[in-house]
């Protein structure tokens, strides 16, 4: 029995040493007390019982429901370093996180907010300080993307947050220099403006041609539309979205070329 005790708190000491061990230790107790009250409660009426016997039903279903989104939506706050194998990947995890956020959101308020390119550099830095070396890119097709903006110093924290995923990029300044870009390499995908030097709608004009020849590489426009008209009309030229936000920009261009959709 000693032993068993023993087994018992090592154990709940061990739970106790994460955010996710915690939840779990706190779902046991309240479960616990639950299952032990309705055994020892005799002197209840059956309608009485009601209440707690749909608890005890229901609870471990909603328990579940919960800890699969946790564990969907913020996989690295629920541990600590020390369930690692290595405390080094956690560290890289984290700066990952952190690194993409941050150039991430300096990219959505950058038109509205005052910023520097010296923030972000030393925000950057302050968190890779705790690596090493940095995580080298897979040279592949499958991670590099081309973007297609005369005016490429509009999009630089775009360019880190997704860099920060291991998204390599090719930059063309005009519609011509991104076909020449396109019939010399492969892309999981490209992203473009729609107006330049040459005219208003350029991005279309990139867009129809690619089309026309078979290429169907997804291409998204970022512009300074987000209107449902332009998506529509994005779509009628064969193009898989359009947007003006950057974390929408995110979000698209990263499921299609990440989750392969």
């Amino acid at each position: 029995m000693p032993n068993e005790k023993n087994d018992v708190l090592n154990a709940a000491t061990t739970l106790s040493r994460n955010p996710l061990g915690i939840i779990a230790l706190f779902i046991v107790l309240v479960y616990s007390i639950a299952t032990l009250f309705a055994a020892t409660s005799s002197g209840l009426t059956t309608s009485e019982k009601v209440p707690l016997i749909y608890f005890i039903i229901i609870y471990p279903v909603l328990v579940l429901t919960i800890f699969t989104w946790l564990v969907i939506k913020h996989p690295v706050k629920l541990f600590a370093p020390t369930d690692f194998k290595n405390e080094r990947n956690y560290i890289e995890t984290i700066q990952k996180e952190v690194s993409t956020a941050t150039s991430l959101a300096l990219a959505v308020k950058k038109d509205s907010e005052p910023y520097t390119e010296i923030n972000v550099e030393e925000i950057v830095k302050t968190v890779n300080k705790a690596l090493s070396g940095r995580w080298e890119d897979n040279k592949t097709w499958r991670n590099h993307i081309l973007w297609v903006d005369d005016r490429p110093q509009n999009n630089i924290y775009e360019r880190k947050a997704f860099s920060e995923l291991g998204i390599r990029f090719t930059l063309a300044l005009s519609t011509d220099e991104a076909l020449t870009e396109i019939e010399n390499h492969r892309f999981a995908a490209i992203i473009s403006d729609m107006g330049r030097q040459e005219g208003p709608r350029e991005g279309y004009k990139l867009l129809d041609t690619l089309r026309q020849r078979g290429n169907q590489t997804p291409l998204f426009f970022y512009a300074g539309s987000n209107a449902p008209e332009h998506k529509k009309e994005t779509e009628k030229h064969g193009g898989q979205g359009c947007t003006n936000n950057a974390q929408e920009l995110f979000q698209m261009v990263t499921k299609s070329i990440i989750l392969g959709s």
